[in-house]
């Protein structure tokens, strides 16, 4: 489990507000600790979470309700980015604040996980993967839509 400091990047309320700045046709749903990002009203599938509670994993494997302003963000993304990113990992420590894992529980589903990201990495990794991801997901939409005749 990380005792450190928070990283220098943004507060909870401030990346749900930047996610919804960036992709304003999203939809939004919010539960008690936590935020689903997805593009239709059905809310699933949905290409972004953030949690700040453990009550949506096994055990507390993120340590997220026992430390005040933690939060950790989910992100559904491709192949490759799973690969480059969390794909040799075998012993992840879910705790740790600002490095990328396998989702505890949607790993296998090629969702990747990160506690508090620092600036540096929202700004170099973690825009370009909710990118990634909200695009996969408009995509997957769009070839779902019915065809017009």
């Amino acid at each position: 489990m990380s005792t450190e400091p928070l990283p220098d990047g943004p507060d909870r309320d401030t990346l749900i507000d930047l996610i919804k700045a960036t992709w304003p046709e999203s939809v939004v749903a919010t539960i008690p600790d936590a935020v689903f990002f997805s593009l239709d009203d059905s809310n699933w599938p949905n290409f972004a979470t953030i949690v700040w509670s453990d009550a949506f994993d096994e055990g507390a494997p993120s340590d997220l309700s026992a430390r005040p302003d933690v939060y950790r963000l989910n992100i559904g993304v491709g192949k490759e980015s799973f690969e480059r990113l969390v794909g040799g990992v075998t012993d992840p420590d879910y705790s740790a604040f600002d490095q990328f894992v396998p989702h505890p529980v949607y790993g296998r589903q090629r969702w990747i996980s990160i506690v508090n990201p620092s600036d540096a990495t929202m700004r170099d990794t973690v825009m370009p993967l909710l990118t990634e991801a909200h695009d996969r997901l408009a995509a997957q939409r769009e070839r779902q839509k019915p065809k017009r005749a």
